[in-house]
């Protein structure tokens, strides 16, 4: 009202001079804008609790760890190898001509990855029969790494004749097994229950370059319990290659031995 009143009198000149003055004079009250709170969602504890445990549950299908990122070193060519292979197993014509069409065209590292995949599986015959086709190729050379698997394989399934017979090979190629393998044998021996077949491995043990460790004389003396003459070799043998360790000899009467 102020400003129409001015506007209206008979002097506009002092009128726009107030009009300025007054404007300056008076500061212009700017209402200040409210901050806005922050929104937070309200879940409760037991929403939270559930969404966290989906989460920490959730699984993609995808097997973990190193069973995964071996199984990612495989071609597709091998893992078509592989499945034929253990679908045409029963079937000798038909593994036959699967060997020859798809097999015997694999690269080495390949034919190497079926052979190591098969083992794993415990598919022992199946991985046999790679292991003869490898020998048969131009690249191969004698290799120790690949007996000592498969003759670890084969010892776990109970499959001694076929562990002989592939020992036999490598002491032709001289080529000598480790710790391991003589572990491996000598205890799946005694699981078979062939006491004298296992003191044949420990006596080639005895002659291997490489120094003897602790666990197969462990393995044998406790194996051979029942033979008592054939456990006192053995722990003759063991006193002498560890003097510093003891074995434990349980009471007699145990195992009825007189």
């Amino acid at each position: 009202m102020l400003n129409r009143a001015i506007s209206r009198t008979k002097f506009p000149f002092f009128a726009s001079i107030f009009v300025h003055d007054f404007i300056k004079a008076t500061p212009i009250m700017q209402r200040p804008i409210p901050a806005q709170p922050e929104t937070s969602i309200f879940l409760p504890y037991s929403y939270k609790s559930f969404v966290g445990l989906c989460l920490r549950e959730y699984h993609d299908g995808r097997p973990r760890g190193p069973l995964w990122r071996g199984k990612k070193l495989i071609g597709k060519e091998a893992l078509f190898v592989i499945s034929g292979l253990k679908r045409f197993k029963d079937d000798e014509e038909k593994l036959d001509k699967f060997i020859k069409n798809h097999v015997l065209r694999l690269l080495k590292m390949d034919m190497i990855a079926v052979l190591t995949e098969l083992e794993r599986q415990e598919e022992v015959a199946l991985a046999l029969k790679m292991f003869s086709l490898i020998q048969k190729q131009d690249w191969y050379k004698p290799d120790i790494y690949l007996y000592k698997d498969l003759i670890i394989a084969l010892a776990r399934c109970k499959m001694m004749d076929e562990v002989m017979l592939l020992w036999e090979d490598m002491r032709k190629e001289d080529l000598f097994p480790d710790s391991q393998t003589y572990t491996e044998v000598i205890r799946g021996y005694l699981k078979h229950g062939s006491p004298a077949d296992a003191m044949n491995v420990y006596e080639d043990m005895l002659k291997s370059p490489d120094p003897p460790e602790e666990l197969p004389f462990r393995i044998l003396l406790k194996g051979l319990l029942p033979h008592p003459l054939l456990r006192n070799k053995v722990k003759k043998d063991f006193e002498e290659l560890f003097p510093e360790h003891h074995v434990y000899d349980p009471p007699e009467e145990i195992f009825g031995m007189q």
